[in-house]
């Protein structure tokens, strides 16, 4: 009963959140999503991955051996994935990168720092950082068919983590009025995209219930063991262990969606993997939480 009421309490205030923005559009309230989007993945996003990698505690080599198990995590995830679409002959361009790629900004950001604190967080902000950068290379080339080096290298969130890890290896720290003003507005991030994530969710409109739902089973399934064999593979530490795991199996995130509409693919067919995938994380992230803490 401890253990239920431990993970109940990390991942409700996940979930509230997301329903506040869930009910605010079924109340018929105005909601700009592309705005606050475009604010909190320019401004906010970018001030939590800094600070939290500034400010962490945690050795950095134990930094990097969490990047190249997040890293190898996403390319066993794509071999795999790209397998079970060629075998069921589905669209790689559609499927492929929302199955590979998960929310690990919106829920697992939040998720991580209510389970396990500050040390959490710097240990996500790194598998998020891996999978921001494979989601607007690989990710992109996938939908749209052609590189994304260029976008790449405008995004903020990829520079404050190139930035934040060099600050953490050289020991570096920014003036207090300056460290207290990022840290401000970063947290301002982890409400506004799970607020977000519930607005998007309500707007989407799903396409087919049963393929999607077969499918986010699946994307949750896989991603699960393969996080737990690479993160035991590369001898992670407990907590580090858990936060990929967790991360890795996070829904289908919101942005594939966008992706999807931007690029011309089936946006209507990423949006039910989006709505089921969310769902079913209700039940299997709880779960997951609850063996990786035990």
């Amino acid at each position: 009963m401890n253990l239920i009421s431990t993970v109940l309490e990390i991942t409700a205030p996940v979930f509230a959140l997301a329903l506040i923005g869930f009910g605010w559009v079924r109340l018929g309230l105005e909601y700009d999503v592309r705005f606050v989007s475009r604010m909190a993945m320019t401004i906010s996003v970018p001030c939590l991955i800094f600070v939290a990698l500034m400010k962490t505690e945690i050795d950095p080599s134990a930094l990097a051996t969490l990047s190249f198990a997040a890293g190898a995590s996403y390319v066993a995830l794509a071999l795999a994935f790209a397998a079970l679409l060629a075998v069921l002959r589905l669209d790689q361009p559609t499927y492929l990168a929302p199955l590979i790629f998960g929310n690990t900004g919106n829920v697992g950001l939040p998720l991580a720092y209510f389970a396990f604190g500050e040390e959490g967080l710097g240990y996500a902000v790194v598998v998020f950082a891996v999978m921001a950068i494979g989601s607007f290379t690989f990710g992109i080339r996938i939908v749209a068919g052609r590189g994304a080096m260029g976008r790449v290298l405008r995004e903020p969130l990829v520079w404050a983590t190139l930035l934040g890890a060099l600050f953490l290896w050289r020991g570096w720290r920014t003036p207090d009025v300056v460290t207290n003003t990022l840290e401000l507005v970063g947290q301002m991030a982890i409400p506004l995209m799970l607020i977000t994530l519930g607005v998007a969710v309500a707007r989407l409109r799903p396409g087919t219930l049963a393929r999607t739902t077969a499918l986010s089973a699946a994307k949750i399934a896989l991603c699960a063991m393969v996080a737990a064999a690479l993160g035991l593979w590369f001898g992670l530490p407990p907590t580090a262990f858990a936060v990929l795991v967790v991360q890795i199996s996070t829904p289908v995130a919101v942005t594939s969606y966008l992706l999807a509409e931007k690029y011309g693919s089936d946006a209507q067919a990423v949006a039910g993997l989006v709505v089921t995938s969310t769902l079913l994380s209700v039940i299997t992230l709880p779960l997951i939480l609850a063996i990786v803490i035990a």
